[in-house]
């Protein structure tokens, strides 16, 4: 189920005065293991109350890339093929990804590991 189906429950039970604690137990009833833990569930009720209409996520700005796809992999994978003394801090500069992004592609998909400044196969 989408996130924002279970916010717009939310919102609805907000709006009928229903206490939050009940809501999960509802949801989980329905749900199961989708549905949203009370402490979400608290603080989109609150939101809510204080006037918030909207059930979609806000923007965020300035929120590093954290998504593992093949054209990151690739990406990550050819600045090393050209600079195989590249440092992570420098691969998260040139790819725009984040630090545990760069980290996890390195060493969990390319199995990789630095050896004196070089990157090597991980064997």
């Amino acid at each position: 189920m989408d996130k924002e189906y279970f916010r717009f429950y939310i919102k609805v039970y907000t709006a009928l005065h229903i206490v939050p604690i009940v809501i999960p137990n509802e949801l989980h009833t329905v749900f199961g293991d989708e549905a949203p833990p009370l402490r979400t569930v608290q603080r989109w009720s609150k939101w809510f109350r204080e006037s918030r209409e909207e059930v979609e996520d806000e923007e965020r700005s300035d929120r590093p890339i954290t998504e593992t796809t093949s054209k990151n992999i690739r990406n990550v994978r050819n600045l090393i093929n050209d600079n195989p003394y590249v440092t992570v801090g420098e691969l998260e500069a040139q790819s725009g990804l984040s630090h545990g992004t760069v980290q996890r592609i390195i060493s969990g998909h390319l199995q990789l590991k630095k050896l004196l400044h070089v990157m090597f196969p991980n064997i």
